[in-house]
């Protein structure tokens, strides 16, 4: 089995993980609600789709009842 014959330096290490970062969450509007959303699911605060109810939420009075 092949081992380094020599140590690889800080910056060379460093160099090879500048690709290693978050990149930042893109999102949009809701047409329905007007709520921040990740494009192509469905959104969090309506439950809507496409247009079309997809799941039923639920309101905090129902939640509490």
């Amino acid at each position: 089995m092949a081992l380094p014959k020599r140590r690889h330096s800080n910056q060379r290490t460093r160099k090879r993980r500048t690709h290693y970062k978050l990149r930042t969450v893109k999102t949009v509007e809701c047409p329905n609600c007007g709520e921040q959303m990740v494009p192509h699911r469905v959104c969090p605060g309506c439950g809507y789709y496409d247009g079309h109810p997809v799941i039923s939420l639920k309101t905090k009075k129902e939640k509490e009842k």
